[in-house]
């Protein structure tokens, strides 16, 4: 069991983190999203032993002490991988991962490499050095290192930025299911709303030195507190509700995915079209609402100028607005 109390920091003056406090259980997987600088690489440096705080910070029943106590920072049953790979160049891919593996069992040492660079699909370029590989490609190396010696925890920064799209679906289904089947404790600093919503079993979400929002990725999407939680998981709509109501005469907004607005036949609710975006599957919609944009998503093109009527449930606007 991970458990934080009263963790903060500060490069300077001015704090990143302030009295931070949480407790994680062995096998979890938690996603930590937010705002860039909102402090959450800074958490898994905390956590991992590079940076000092004056909080307290537990696996198990063993404290975790920085580079105040520690002349070598972290913990041998701890792995961190940051958003700089740290790989040997000269060495080939194999042999990157196995750096850290005993020499002394060589076929258990081989077969380990193998295993890993199956999990994160590198088995056909064991053999190439690692500084003639693409940059996911050393990503996907420096995460199958980090795993070589079986850890307790994993705290990953930015895991998948440098891998292609296409690519990078199905390696986070393989690391995320090796994860929950080796039972170890998985802590992702991510932008990715995919990493956040697909994969995590819990999220926090860091703002203004603190966790301003923690729970699961369905709590967190589909009841967000505010348009910041909602936001991070891509585009959103924050709609005075007088727009929405007839007869509404208060302020208060409500918050609503492009997803959750249809466009129908009929109703009270006219937009204008004002630009259409291509997503692939579908179309995302800008329109003017009585002065306020609205985004909508939509099966199909429609031109600019063109007048819609828009539906969205009562039942959703009931929930989003308690």
């Amino acid at each position: 069991m991970l458990k934080l109390e009263n963790v903060s920091f500060a490069y300077d003056k001015d704090p990143v983190l302030k009295n931070i406090s949480f407790t994680l259980e062995k096998g979890e997987n938690v996603s930590i999203i937010g705002q860039s600088g909102c402090g959450k690489s800074t958490l898994l440096k905390l956590i991992y032993g590079l940076l000092h705080t004056e909080g307290e910070i537990y696996w198990g029943n063993k404290e975790l002490l920085g580079p105040n106590f520690n002349l070598v920072p972290g913990e041998p049953f701890i792995k961190y991988l940051a958003q700089d790979f740290d790989l040997m160049l000269p060495l080939t891919a194999a042999e990157n991962v196995g750096k850290h593996l005993s020499n002394f069992y060589p076929i258990k040492k081989k077969r380990r490499i193998k295993e890993l660079l199956e999990v994160v699909e590198m088995e056909d370029l064991a053999d190439k050095k690692a500084k003639l590989l693409s940059g996911g490609q050393q990503q996907r190396i420096a995460l199958a290192r980090a795993l070589a010696k079986e850890p307790e925890i994993i705290l990953l920064d930015e895991p998948f930025s440098h891998i292609d799209h296409f690519r990078k679906n199905n390696l986070r289904r393989r690391l995320f299911s090796y994860l929950k089947e080796k039972n170890i404790t998985c802590m992702i600093a991510t932008h990715d709303s995919t990493d956040a919503l697909s994969f995590a079993d819990r999220t926090f979400v860091l703002k203004n030195t603190r966790i301003y929002a923690d729970g699961t990725p369905e709590e967190l999407y589909q009841n967000p507190p505010n348009k910041y939680v909602a936001s991070l998981f891509g585009d959103v709509n924050h709609v005075m509700l007088k727009n929405l109501r007839k007869k509404e005469s208060s302020r208060k907004r409500v918050i609503l995915y492009p997803h959750e607005i249809k466009i129908t036949g009929s109703s009270e609710i006219e937009a204008e079209v004002i630009k259409t975006y291509f997503k692939g599957e579908n179309y995302l919609i800008e329109a003017g609402l009585n002065g306020e944009k609205i985004l909508v998503d939509h099966k199909k093109e429609i031109t600019p100028g063109k007048k819609i009527k828009l539906k969205i449930s009562e039942d959703l606007i009931q929930k989003r607005l308690k």
